[in-house]
């Protein structure tokens, strides 16, 4: 098959609850639409901006959740209606982008799609594009399903990995041997050491046939699901048939129920600099530290005797900090939290459901 830029489409994945960086992630609007660094933009918006730099904006499709459709307008006014797939119930990422593969396979049988997170750091944005340009004349080439994988940099227990095999048509891509989603933190030392492990990114890049076979084969009834619809509907019927059937769909990541199954996963070496913002631990690690070894995060403090911790407070308050040692100090609206990062993930997932069950959603 031929490369052509105009079959190349992207999925953005914006409908999660982003519950892991509570309590400034909130479930009415949750990291992917807060404005994190203050720098103006939302991870949404860099995330779209940074992939209308690689291919036609008309090409890019957002995927959330109906309870942030309003939020996904509002934010990317320049996104037609029918590119904004919001889902009634949250399943996982496979049923989404088996319904985005479907939708966009019926617009053009010989597409490309890549399939990203909208809450990334992307540290060198040329390199990235170069790097998804090569994905997708890999793509075009082999009926694949290609994963972005970067070197370890830190032993980091809150991210997936990916073991290498034998190098397949470039020097750069792999055949895929394992998936391993966030190990402890002995079996994440062993995988940075080894030249065997990436780190997966969340990123995918397929072509649309091949990824509807393997939907077809791990998905079976999803797919034999969207395709009861009507090939020639509008998208307000389409939408109306997925806001019925989309309930029934399992609740099952990409990973699991396809990569991981499949003998045709394969992985490309990358080095585009990147970081999951998907936790306080994860952007603590990503981002700058002063002389003290604090993240702090568009606030004002004064610290003392204060070191290894990550701090975010809004706009007007003023934090003193006096003998922390490895802390989240986390304000929004009307929570405060103070948290020990170690573990912080699993501790703020046990907190959140704690604080619902105690105090009510309007704290969550």
């Amino acid at each position: 098959m031929e490369f052509v830029l105009e079959n190349n489409y992207c999925v953005i994945l914006a409908g999660g609850k982003g519950r892991r960086l509570w309590p400034c992630s909130r479930e009415t609007r949750p990291k992917q639409f807060i404005d994190f660094f203050g720098i103006g933009r939302t991870q949404l918006q860099q995330t779209f901006d940074r992939f209308c730099k690689i291919l036609p904006q008309e090409n890019i499709f957002i995927n959330t959740n109906t309870a942030y459709e309003d939020l996904v307008k509002e934010q990317l006014p320049e996104i037609a209606a029918d590119h904004i797939m919001a889902e009634p119930i949250y399943r996982n990422t496979a049923p989404s982008v088996a319904w985005a593969t479907h939708r966009i396979a019926k617009i053009n049988p010989n597409a490309n799609i890549i399939v990203s997170p909208s809450d990334q750091a992307v540290f060198n944005e040329e390199v990235f594009r170069q790097n998804i340009m090569d994905g997708l004349a890999f793509v075009t080439r082999n009926n694949m399903l290609l994963t972005l994988g970067v070197k370890p940099t830190r032993p980091e227990p809150g991210y997936g990995y990916i073991q290498i095999g034998d190098s397949i048509d470039r020097d750069d891509v792999y055949k895929v041997r394992s998936f391993t989603e966030k190990p402890d933190r002995q079996f994440a030392k062993f995988f940075m050491e080894s030249d065997e492990f990436l780190w997966n990114t969340g990123l995918f890049l397929s072509n649309v046939r091949c990824m509807n076979m393997c939907m077809y084969k791990f998905l079976p009834a999803v797919l034999r699901t969207f395709d009861q619809n009507n090939p020639n509907s509008t998208f307000a019927e389409e939408n109306a048939f997925i806001q019925e059937h989309f309930p029934s769909y399992p609740n099952i990541s990409l990973d699991y129920g396809l990569l991981e199954k499949t003998d045709k996963a394969c992985v490309m070496k990358c080095d585009f600099g990147w970081a999951d913002l998907g936790t306080w631990h994860s952007i603590f690690e990503a981002m700058q530290r002063s002389d003290e070894d604090n993240v702090v995060i568009n606030s004002d403090i004064i610290i003392d005797n204060a070191r290894n911790n990550i701090i975010k407070l809004p706009e007007g308050r003023l934090a003193v900090i006096n003998g922390l040692d490895g802390y989240i100090i986390a304000e929004e609206d009307n929570v405060l939290l103070i948290c020990k990062k170690e573990d912080s993930s699993s501790l703020i997932r046990k907190y959140v459901n704690e604080v619902r069950l105690k105090k009510g959603d309007k704290y969550v």
